[in-house]
Formats: C-alpha cells, structure tokens, sequence
C-alpha cells in the first residue's frame, strides 16, 4: 500500500485526486495540505511512502519546501505536481531533491503511472518536458535571462505580470511586503529591465505571463 499525502491549496484538485486514488487498491490518501506548513507538520504525524506536491501554495513552497522536506526526512519520494510546464521549473525541483516532475494536464494513467514508479524510489520526468530539455540540450542559442531567476522570482514576475501589486502579492504568498519588493528588485536587475513596462513586453515574448 502507498500512503500518499497530497499538498495542494485547490479544494477541487485535492478531491480529484483523492477520488482517483480511491479506484487503485495499491494507493491510499493518508494525509492532505494546503499550505508548506501543513505540509512539514504531516511529516511528524504518520509515516509515508509519497508526497504529491504542488509548487505553489501559501508560505514556504516550491524549492525552499522540498529542500526542507529532505531535511526533515531525506528517503520520502517527492513527486511534483504542477501547473507549470517549463523546463527551467523542472530542473531546478530536481537539483532542490525532488525525485519526480509531472505537469496537470498529464492523463490519469501517466499520473499513477508516475505515482508509483516514484514511491518505489525511482525517478521520474514528464515526457513532454523531457522532450523539450532534450532540444534545449542541444540548441547553440543563448540561453534567455530569465533561467537566471530563483523560483520564488518567476512566481512574482508572474504574479506581477496579472496586475498584482506588491501587497496583494505579499498577501497571496504569506510572505512579508519587504520581501516581495526586493524579489521584483532583483528580478529586474537581472532581467535588466526597469520599469512594469518593459517587464510586461519581456513576460509576453518569452511566454511567462501568469
């Protein structure tokens, strides 16, 4: 049996994915979580053989929460579980310790195909997107600025680039006002951009609009 806990902060996700892994014998939802603190208390409440992660979810998320999770209990699968489909977002929950990486809008199939390869300790990459970093290997091009950015940035770029401001975004990530505007200080300077403006024209060129 797999006992699995999902981290999610969507209610209509969770229920989708609990009702999925209810048809497996094999598969059992053990614990859910909303948040990255939610998720580092569920490792100190029962054992696990699975953490299902979304990227983004309230507080701590993304790299920084894997990492912790490893800290906190380096043998637990990690298999990420994300709206995003980049290549640069993959690579970098892999080098953070996660063990797998698959986008939703996989099929059911390859979802528990992933699940269970993962909790059996092996490793596992969205096909598309191994596809996709198998071109990327392979292409002379300069790399573009923004695979220079920490994943906590690319989530503010995008966030800013839906009209947020910097409070709303402080606010929807849990993290201080402080913090926010020194992520976007950051980002522009190494995107070499300096105004709302000139990031928005980057964000559509390069398909990073949130």
């Amino acid at each position: 049996m797999i006992r699995l806990l999902i981290a999610d902060d969507h209610a209509i996700v969770r229920d989708g994915l609990r009702q999925l892994f209810a048809l497996s014998p094999d598969l059992k939802v053990v614990a859910e979580a909303t948040s990255g603190a939610e998720v580092l208390a569920c490792l100190q409440q029962q054992p696990l053989d699975l953490l299902l992660l979304d990227l983004n979810m309230p507080g701590i998320s993304g790299a920084d929460l894997i990492a912790r999770v490893k800290a906190h209990q380096s043998d637990l699968p990690i298999l990420v579980f994300s709206m995003h489909n980049e290549p640069l977002v993959a690579a970098r929950m892999l080098r953070a310790g996660a063990n797998g990486f698959i986008t939703k809008n996989c099929g059911h199939d390859l979802l528990l195909a992933a699940v269970r390869k993962v909790a059996a300790h092996g490793n596992y990459l969205d096909p598309d997107i191994a596809e996709q970093m198998a071109f990327d290997a392979t292409s002379t091009a300069q790399r573009p600025l923004h695979t220079l950015l920490s994943e906590r940035e690319l989530e503010v770029l995008r966030l800013l680039t839906t009209g947020l401001g910097v409070n709303d975004i402080a606010t929807q990530l849990s993290i201080s006002r402080k913090t926010v505007s020194t992520h976007k200080a950051r980002l522009l300077e190494k995107l070499n951009l300096s105004s709302m403006a000139e990031l928005m024209r980057y964000a559509m060129q390069h398909d990073l609009l949130g």
